[in-house]
């Protein structure tokens, strides 16, 4: 199965000269879906993961059915302000100013062995400021899955040294 035919590319949105990656085709068709899921976890049964750590929003898309698959817990990393108990926080710098991603604080504990899933690598800015908060807590990031990787954009060197999987390419 290619995902590729699963994936609507938008031109001109949200901007003029953006071309943007809908995954809803992928998502509203069981097979495919199905599929995608069962990639990530192949890639990450041999890196002995305890937690699967996902980003708003379309990381828990991503990261739920693998954490299911797994048979480990999610922890969701949400904008400051979303969790209703102790968190901590990183702020990263977006193209135009800001923003901060919480975790709660007992979400991860020492030692365990982290995967991060997420719809898409772009810039790598979101996946960086989630290694933080995961490795703040002590846990370990043993692997980085993804779709969608755009390739201009390079957000892969963001995240220089950690084990990355992107099942397409654009």
């Amino acid at each position: 199965m290619d995902l590729r035919d699963y994936i609507a590319s938008i031109p001109d949105y949200p901007e003029k000269g953006i071309v943007f990656r809908d995954i809803s085709p992928l998502m509203a068709n069981g097979d495919a879906y199905r599929e995608a899921t069962k990639q990530i976890v192949d890639y990450a049964k041999e890196k002995r993961i305890d937690m699967v750590v996902g980003p708003e929003a379309r990381g828990f898309i991503v990261g739920c059915p693998v954490a299911y698959e797994l048979g480990v817990g999610f922890a969701p990393v949400r904008k400051k302000g979303k969790l209703p108990r102790e968190t901590i926080e990183v702020t990263y710098d977006l193209e135009y100013g800001s923003d901060t991603l919480t975790l709660h604080k007992d979400a991860i504990t020492p030692g365990q062995r982290v995967l991060i899933c997420d719809d898409l690598l772009a810039t790598g800015g979101t996946i960086k400021a989630t290694i933080e908060l995961v490795e703040q807590l002590g846990g370990i990031v043993v692997g980085c899955a993804f779709l969608i990787e755009l390739m201009d954009l390079h957000g892969r060197d963001k995240i220089d040294g950690y084990d990355i999987v992107t099942l397409m390419e654009y």
